[in-house]
């Protein structure tokens, strides 16, 4: 993390002395367009796509995490893991976290066909209880190892 904070803020300090370029390059040729003009602005458009890229990188680093976190979130609350956790149903076994990130992939394949607009697939695929004869994406969205997927 640190050092995506650190390159965010050496592209920003970068973006900005150029900016700063273009301000005197502009102010020394009277606001006229001169060679030295044309060369701050091109400088200065170069550390603006460099600034937006660390920008982009931080976002995606951000959005990872967010994802991680909630993925381990799930698998405590599944688990058991949690210390808040309420205790569980009598006669219904945890759920193992390789099944639930199984369910959550499925879920996920079947969010991106939707927004995708094929919802014929995503339908076909709920409609026959997630098995992997419905699944479009070659790898069953559910693990057979477990009893209960066969039971759905």
């Amino acid at each position: 993390m640190d050092s995506t904070v650190e390159a965010l803020s050496a592209a920003y300090q970068a973006f900005v002395a150029a900016a700063a370029g273009v301000l005197e390059a502009r102010e020394l040729s009277g606001g006229q367009k001169t060679p030295a003009t044309d060369a701050a602005l091109e400088a200065f458009k170069q550390r603006w796509e460099l600034f937006r890229v660390a920008c982009d990188q931080a976002e995606e680093f951000v959005e990872s995490m967010k994802q991680r976190i909630g993925s381990e979130c799930l698998v405590d609350e599944a688990t058991g893991a949690a210390p808040a956790a309420p205790a569980a149903a009598p006669g219904i076994p945890p759920i193992s976290a390789v099944r639930l990130e199984q369910m959550s992939k499925a879920v996920r394949w079947l969010v991106i066909e939707l927004q995708h607009g094929s919802g014929a697939g995503a339908a076909t695929a709920a409609g026959a209880g997630g098995t992997a004869a419905a699944h479009p994406h070659g790898s069953a969205p559910f693990d057979a190892r477990f009893p209960e997927d066969g039971a759905q």
